[in-house]
């Protein structure tokens, strides 16, 4: 458990640090959503309607941005080969890893939503859904994004192999996000249904993505 923290506390140093990316998705993020109403257009009613829309796949796209340094920066400088064969299983060395992405760069993203819910006319209650939802399942891009990162890490322009690989995975996520945000807003009485398939895909990818991930870098690595 000592080893695993540890490699969490490493990880969100790294991303926290200039250059580390964390701050890539956050800056991407604000940038989609400020840019967003010029797009639109000047009809605050349709703004606000499309709001929730725009703030999930802002959150999408911040997310896979930075995933491609999930397991990248590690192969380059060499501690992938030593996370790998540490003492600590690799799936949850994945599993800590996944969790210092979520909280150095997904978690400011549902930090910075109240404030872009305002460049968007959102109310409160609006906000805070949108919020609430970007809480339930970014987990799930992290973790589904990893197995995507991982398939990628040792491939010449993985990156853009990766977007392939994740974006049709994070359909769900993003399909049930959007419908649950707009569910509290319109009719909270049917809010419940897509927020727990939102947190159940959540979940899933949690168990599933770290045992994906590490069978991915094992055969890659080999």
């Amino acid at each position: 458990m000592t080893a695993w923290s540890a490699l969490i506390r490493r990880d969100i140093r790294i991303a926290l640090r200039v250059g580390g990316g964390a701050l890539i998705g956050v800056l991407f993020f604000l940038t989609v959503v400020v840019l967003m109403p010029f797009a639109v257009g000047p009809d605050l009613a349709q703004l606000a309607r499309l709001g929730p829309a725009i703030l999930w796949l802002g959150a999408l796209l911040a997310s896979l941005l930075t995933l491609d340094r999930l397991f990248m920066a590690d192969h380059e400088d060499g501690s992938l080969d030593l996370i790998t064969m540490s003492r600590t299983p690799l799936e949850l060395a994945c599993a800590a890893k996944a969790l210092a992405h979520w909280l150095a760069a997904g978690l400011p993203l549902i930090v910075a939503t109240p404030v872009l819910g305002l460049l968007l006319n959102l109310d409160m209650v609006a906000t805070a859904a949108v919020a609430l939802t970007l809480l339930a399942g970014t987990p799930a891009l992290t973790f589904t994004g990893m197995i995507g990162a991982a398939l990628a890490v040792t491939l010449h322009r993985g990156g853009l192999l990766m977007a392939v690989l994740v974006l049709p995975l994070s359909i769900p996520v993003l399909i049930f996000g959007v419908a649950a945000s707009q569910a509290a807003i319109t009719e909270p009485s049917s809010f419940g249904a897509p927020f727990s398939i939102l947190c159940a895909l959540s979940l899933v990818s949690m168990v599933i993505g770290p045992f994906a991930a590490a069978a991915s870098l094992k055969h890659g690595l080999d």
